[in-house]
């Protein structure tokens, strides 16, 4: 294949603007913001899963609460229509006033020990809403955080696309200097060798490769037209023949 060695120049115009493409993509793909804002995602996540679960918590010992003082006032109502009768005299029985006292006594133990669970589940009721209350603290904190990150991640990403349309622009420019076969074959080589389908020849090494040509190759470069694209025999990228190339 034969060029221009104007053509061939720019090909390292254009093989710089394609790496500087490929590490932009990479930035933008390896943020550290977007490791955080998934960790985030997955705390916010954890932490509405979990105000979800506290939350039922309290509702069920609402309703074990309201379970619960109900029995207390339903032993308490019994209590106090069994005093009104033994006040009232109405029972005069020796037997039937001791039944009736005892029962009093009775439902009163029953009135204590129930009021003692009443108290029991409050306790764990406040103890459970103390918990909604801390989760969605720490909710409002995580939300905080991922939305600073995310604010970041998009000015990071932002300056990245600005960054890359420019270059994208100039690499368009570029590419119209390169003839359309050698442009095609310089695509086909980055496809295969990692992004770089073009290296300088510099001081009698590879740029593509890092490795110094023999003293053969290197007299078959010099005796090769100027139009003549050359071939790294180590790697098989186009190699550019520049005035530091040690020829």
């Amino acid at each position: 294949m034969k060029a221009a060695p104007q053509a061939q120049q720019r090909l390292i115009d254009l093989q710089d603007l394609d790496s500087t493409l490929d590490r932009l993509a990479h930035r933008r793909r390896t943020l550290p913001e977007l490791a955080e804002v998934e960790r985030l995602q997955d705390r916010l996540t954890e932490l509405r899963d979990a105000i979800v679960a506290a939350e039922t918590e309290v509702g069920d010992l609402d309703r074990e609460q309201r379970k619960a003082e109900q029995d207390v006032d339903q032993v308490r109502a019994r209590a106090d229509r069994d005093q009104k009768r033994l006040d009232s005299g109405q029972v005069t029985s020796a037997k039937d006033l001791s039944g009736l006292q005892a029962e009093i006594a009775s439902l009163q133990r029953r009135q204590s020990d129930l009021e003692e669970v009443v108290l029991e589940i409050m306790e764990r009721r406040e103890e459970a809403e103390g918990k909604v209350a801390a989760l969605k603290a720490d909710r409002a904190a995580a939300q905080e955080e991922h939305d600073a990150v995310v604010a970041r991640r998009d000015a990071a990403q932002q300056g990245i696309d600005e960054e890359s349309g420019t270059t994208s622009a100039a690499r368009t420019a570029v590419s119209k200097d390169v003839p359309e076969d050698l442009l095609g074959l310089y695509e086909k080589l980055r496809g295969q060798f990692g992004g770089v389908g073009a290296a300088k020849l510099y001081r009698g090494a590879c740029q593509g490769c890092h490795l110094a040509l023999n003293t053969v190759d290197l007299n078959r470069i010099r005796a090769a037209a100027e139009d003549e694209v050359i071939r790294c025999e180590e790697c098989r990228r186009i190699l550019v023949r520049t005035p530091e190339s040690g020829l």
